[in-house]
């Protein structure tokens, strides 16, 4: 620490300093590993940036995923762990084609259709370009530290190599099969979506019940009547026994048809009338029945989401409008035994559009997720998925979300691939007549056809992983840091990705992809609720970052962020912490200043004094626990540990106390807790305390520095007289503390001196030689008297701590009887709050029908005025 150096601002300019800082980091190469001075047998450790869709720009969830990742390799760095972070996009296939559409309907008036496949998807490079730029940008905001030496995108050429080899190489092992099954359709984005593409949402509906042949029967959608071919009844209900198995004219507004009754344990003999009509063109469960037991199927809706030409004068209604027109005629014919208005029932919509799925069959592409593979050992990759996890291979943080991966995984359905959308990584298949190819390249010859569909686009995300490190081939880099340590990314996504993720690893490479999966939560607004641009509760993050700096956003998004939990966030909060991020620096610069003032006086104090050793011990330990948590992933009770030593111990004790005892050793403590400090931080706060780590060392990046050890402390204290670690601070700080409460409690003005006698008993020697901490440090005590024992003194506040009895005089500083008054009606006050409390939460009414969390605030003031009704009380009894 140079005596020569300019002095520090007296705030950290944030606007000022993190662009350069970031732009030092990236010149200096230390985000690539390769760059890194390590041994040949260091470590490794390797994340993978789950990437961005191109249409998105940086929110919340995102900078929580990347406080999160960038804490975890900057820590390992420190550790000195080969360590890569590997950046890049995902072309989000469905999602960017809509994003595109929209935009040349609303600035051109045209489809995709009227521009051609060729023009609409220059219009989408275009777009992703600029879409890119931006995401990528502001992901360097956010303070990340990805070898972008490395970056990838889901849909760049080596991605679209490895992909068709995965293709080509599943399809040859039989875990790829082309057929017709039932599917997810979007009719507005005209594409097969996955199970887990597909979101439900509660909404009213009517239920109506018709008369159906021999049966008086419920359903929502009536209209799909006209594709039934059989009615399905539970094996065990005795209503219907004698009619299984026959079939039966069942009336129709296009005539009568034949149905046949199959018994069938799927059906919930409770629904309705226990008996369901069976549509299996249109039901998954309905098709499943009709598999079993072998009924026909009839398609009626197109991919259109219309009536088909077998649907008479329904034909090219949307299945809405011959719903209404279909229930109408059924009155006519009196059909419709009765309509039940308020039906609640699950809806499936598109996830990307929001458009109602229609269940239809259709030829598509499909992952066997049940086919026993050669290259697993005869296993499936649905089994090979579930051993993975059940042998600890793969370990879920926190551990609730191994069940929700079990549930998900044994029930899986083979995975629907191919999409019907122009963007995205072509399938590697081509036709000719009846012969077929799959090839990583275009079969010779003329009149081969390549299939029009391309990939669903969590097949190449699935391969992120390995596909970033070179696979197919066998690369250096796949070498040392396959698998992965960890997938940190949401809990909403487990079954989307993370599932796909360990199924194409296991077949590209025998191998899990990660080791442990860490799964935030949301990002929340103050109120508990999910941010939305329609409710105006968002908070952009880049404006927080243009604000409050990158820091305070960081930090917000790490403290109080446990894992699988929602996390509430405000401005408030982020404010806040900025003023947090200016405490370190304030602190800092104090110390800065204190090691390189040029005053060499020091009080006569020989040695190590009982606050030097108190802050060695709080520090030693302090580095064991914040490593500890940090490697648990534990990360917001680290900085929390953090935060208190910084704020509390170090600042508002230990560098207190070093402007009343002088001796030499304070120094060197104050050098080493410092820099050790900021490399404890820098994870959290990479900008600030790279900043301020110029001043420790301004021939070093704090970004490489090694972490701290607790063998370095341990060191020093080894070297103090036992007798110096007899007794702890401990005792001083209660002391202390009790003589500020005191006099808050009592309102002595802070300018008012105030006399304290203690008799200190055993510790009257302990306490005698640090008398001058507990007369000078915030106590504005006038006379200080300590003694062994001594008599009870009148007309004073009393308190005993540890068999030490202390008295401050009050004769003269304090009104007595005005003071018994006030602190009196105080606690008439606050007894009659939690009178009215206890009953509001004794209310069922109140209880029954009022938010969680509101129940929970007023359960805390409750707590609260309980405690400050006995805290008072007790200075009522003091007064001696």
């Amino acid at each position: 620490m140079d005596k020569n150096k300019k002095e520090l601002s007296k705030a950290w300019e944030s606007q000022k300093f993190e662009g350069l800082i970031y732009k030092k980091w990236e010149e200096s190469g230390y985000f690539n590993p390769d760059n890194l001075d390590l041994p040949e047998d260091a470590p490794s450790y390797s994340i993978v940036l789950p990437p961005p869709n191109i249409t998105d720009k940086l929110h919340l969830g995102h900078s929580s995923m990347l406080a999160i990742e960038d804490l975890l390799i900057r820590f390992h760095r420190m550790k000195g762990f080969r360590t890569l972070w590997i950046p890049g996009t995902d072309h989000a296939a469905i999602a960017t084609q809509n994003a595109v559409e929209r935009k040349i309907l609303k600035e051109e008036g045209k489809t995709r259709h009227d521009l051609g496949r060729e023009k609409f998807l220059e219009k989408v490079w275009e777009f992703l370009r600029e879409t890119q730029a931006t995401i990528l940008m502001q992901t360097r905001r956010m303070g990340a530290s990805l070898d972008w030496s490395r970056e990838a995108f889901t849909f760049d050429d080596e991605r679209k190599g490895a992909v068709r080899k995965m293709f080509v190489e599943m399809y040859d092992a039989g875990a790829i099969y082309r057929g017709e099954r039932m599917v997810n359709w979007c009719p507005r984005c005209h594409s097969t979506l996955a199970d887990d593409e597909v979101d439900h949402e509660e909404k009213k509906a009517k239920l109506y019940w018709i008369k159906y042949g021999p049966f008086v029967l419920a359903t929502s959608r009536p209209e799909t009547k006209l594709g039934d071919t059989a009615v399905a009844v539970h094996p065990d209900d005795e209503r219907y026994k004698d009619m299984v198995g026959k079939e039966y004219d069942i009336p129709g507004v296009l005539g009568t048809f034949k149905i046949k009754v199959v018994a069938d344990k799927v059906v919930d003999p409770s629904f309705g009338s226990g008996a369901i009509k069976v549509t299996p063109a249109h039901s998954f469960v309905d098709n499943e029945i009709a598999m079993r037991h072998g009924l026909p199927m009839k398609q009626i809706i197109n991919e259109d989401g219309r009536m088909m030409e077998n649907c008479g004068k329904y034909a090219g209604m949307t299945t809405a409008e011959a719903r209404e027109a279909i229930v109408a005629d059924m009155e006519k014919m009196g059909l419709i035994d009765h309509i039940d208005e308020d039906y609640v029932h699950n809806t499936s919509q598109c996830y990307r559009c929001g458009s109602v799925i229609e269940p239809i069959p259709s030829k598509q592409w499909f992952v066997d997720v049940d086919k026993k593979l050669d290259r697993l050992n005869g296993k499936s990759l649905k089994e090979k998925a579930i051993e993975v996890a059940k042998s600890k291979e793969i370990t879920f943080i926190p551990d609730r979300f191994t069940k929700r991966y079990f549930h998900w995984m044994e029930n899986l359905h083979d995975w629907c691939i191919s999409r019907q959308i122009w963007f995205g990584h072509e399938i590697p298949v081509w036709y000719k007549d009846s012969e077929i190819i799959v090839s990583e390249t275009a079969p010779e010859g003329e009149g081969w056809i390549q299939d029009a569909d391309t990939l669903d686009t969590w097949f190449s995300s699935g391969m992120w992983t390995f596909s970033t490190l070179g696979w197919p081939d066998n690369t250096d880099d796949l070498k040392k840091f396959h698998p992965t340590q960890v997938l940190e990314t949401g809990y909403d996504i487990l079954t989307l990705w993370v599932s796909r993720m360990i199924i194409m690893s296991l077949f590209a490479l025998q191998e899990v992809p990660f080791k442990n999966v860490y799964l935030h939560g949301l990002v929340l607004d103050k109120h508990g609720k999910k941010m939305s641009k329609s409710k105006g509760n968002g908070i952009n993050p880049v404006e927080m970052i243009d604000k409050y700096g990158t820091d305070a956003v960081r930090l917000s998004l790490l403290v109080g962020n446990t894992p699988g939990n929602d996390l509430r966030i405000s401005e408030e909060k982020i404010e806040g912490l900025k003023k947090f991020v200016n405490k370190i620096w304030n602190i800092s610069r104090f110390v800065f200043q204190k090691i390189n003032s040029k005053e060499t006086e020091y009080q006569e104090i020989t040695g190590y004094t009982i606050s030097d050793v108190w802050i060695l011990e709080k520090f030693k330990n302090l580095i064991d626990e914040v490593t500890d948590d940090i490697e648990n992933y534990n990360f917001s009770q680290a900085g929390e540990k953090l935060r208190v030593f910084t704020w509390d111990d170090f600042a508002d004790w230990y560098l207190e106390i070093s402007k009343i005892e002088k001796n030499q050793q304070k120094q060197e403590i104050l050098k080493n807790i410092l820099a050790d400090s900021l490399k404890l931080w820098h994870p959290y706060v990479p900008f600030v305390t790279e900043e301020l780590w110029k001043e420790v060392d301004d021939t070093s990046l704090l970004i490489v520095e090694k972490w701290p050890k607790k063998e370095k402390y341990e060191k020093i204290l080894q070297g103090i007289h036992p007798k110096k670690r007899e007794y702890s601070l401990l005792l001083i700080q209660k002391i202390i503390v009790s003589i500020r409460n005191a006099r808050a409690q009592y309102n002595i003005q802070p300018t008012q001196k105030i006399d304290v006698t203690i008799f200190a008993g055993e510790k009257f020697e302990f306490l005698n030689q640090n008398e001058n901490i507990i007369k000078n440090l915030r106590t504005n005590i006038g006379n200080i008297s300590i003694s062994e024992k001594g008599a009870e003194l009148k007309n004073a506040y009393y308190e005993n701590i540890e068999d030490v009895e202390i008295y401050i005089a009050l004769e003269g500083v304090v009104d007595f009887k005005k003071e018994q008054e006030r602190m009196t009606k105080e606690i008439s006050q606050k007894e009659s709050f939690v009178n009215a409390l206890n009953k509001k939460l004794s209310n069922e009414k109140f209880v029954e029908n009022a938010p969680k969390e509101i129940i929970q605030q007023e359960k805390e003031k409750l707590e609260l005025a309980k405690a400050q009704i006995e805290k008072i009380s007790s200075f009522l009894q003091k007064i001696k």
